[in-house]
């Protein structure tokens, strides 16, 4: 008996199941820091990954196996690249070639199709194929999805974008045959940008989808918009990394409000509901930019509230909000989007 409850005591003890994915668009091209990694921060995030045995799955893996109910390591990773550009192949790829791991493109077709200086062609992605890549959709036309044109209505609206990312569907299995279609559908958000229209839209039409709003995610996450870690020059070195890592997803039961589009510079009162989880309450820190929130916890700490103050900027800016995880000392991640 004593035996049987220690080991109950050990399984509420352990992290839940959580997968971290991170996002790169360029390697080694230094005409964009805001796009890029240079080729040693890259180097140096996969031997992290390598020296510390940490799992590294393709990203279609992942999302089976959570789909299935099926159980993944809880220090799970993914590799994510927006865009098939031209410096990641030359200069990614072999890289990942090199340490055996397997990682997954967001493949903007139109920049394909229309042969830009700066994109991979077929052949190139064809080839990726064969080094432990698997390639998914980013829309053709990698548009600004959440506007709208003049004079047009919402019907016309979600089916301009149904349409954009159907197109991109149909290139990818024109281009690269039948394994496109035995995974499931992968999706990014072109600048990470959604809506709850779009993203309830792009749920209907089969599809799992990926922002650009930093945490992990698990089983229970939303998967019209789950969360990566953006990776750039700027936010690239190590002790960064390593800390993202190791994230935990926020055991999220709602958001209100869940819609990132927002008409008002005041910022939105965010409410999250939480559900059962090793979260220190007492360890919640939230921030909107480098301004720390104070979070309005309910009395039995299953809901918290928090609110920026000052304005939101044009464009696009997020909350965070991180919580230590009672005994392993790891963090729990959620990340908002707000877009003005």
């Amino acid at each position: 008996m004593r035996i049987l409850l220690s080991l109950l005591l050990l399984v509420v003890a352990l992290p839940a199941k959580a997968a971290v994915v991170f996002m790169y668009h360029r390697v080694g091209d230094g005409d964009f820091p805001s796009t890029n990694v240079e080729i040693a921060q890259f180097e140096q995030h996969l031997d992290f990954l390598a020296e510390r045995s940490i799992p590294v799955w393709p990203l279609s893996r992942i999302v089976s196996a959570m789909q299935a109910g099926e159980p993944v390591p809880d220090d799970v990773v993914a590799i994510t690249v927006d865009d098939a550009y031209l410096s990641f192949y030359r200069s990614g790829v072999p890289l990942l070639e090199k340490y055996g791991f397997p990682f997954t493109v967001f493949v903007s077709t139109d920049g394909v199709d229309d042969g830009l200086a700066d994109y991979m062609n077929w052949d190139q992605l064809r080839d990726i194929m064969r080094r432990g890549g698997e390639l998914a959709n980013h829309t053709a036309s990698h548009d600004y999805l959440v506007r709208r044109k003049e004079g047009e209505s919402e019907a016309e609206w979600l089916q301009r974008v149904s349409t954009d990312i159907g197109k991109a569907q149909q290139r990818l299995q024109a281009e690269l045959g039948d394994e496109v279609n035995t995974m499931p559908r992968l999706f990014a958000w072109p600048y990470g940008e959604y809506t709850t229209a779009l993203a309830n839209r792009v749920k209907e039409m089969g599809y799992v989808a990926f922002g650009q709003q930093s945490g992990a995610f698990d089983a229970d996450s939303d998967r019209r918009a789950l969360p990566r870690f953006p990776i750039n020059e700027n936010y690239s070195s190590l002790d960064d990394f390593r800390l993202k890592a190791r994230t935990l997803a926020m055991p999220v039961v709602s958001v209100d409000p869940w819609n990132p589009v927002v008409e008002s510079a005041t910022p939105p009162r965010m409410t999250i509901k939480l559900g059962e989880s090793q979260l220190q309450p007492g360890s919640l820190a939230c921030y909107f930019g480098a301004q720390q929130l104070d979070p309005d916890w309910s009395s039995m700490f299953t809901e918290f509230s928090v609110q920026g103050e000052g304005a939101l900027s044009q464009g696009r800016s997020r909350y965070n909000c991180t919580a230590r995880h009672k005994e392993s000392g790891r963090y729990y991640w959620y990340s908002h989007l707000w877009i003005r």
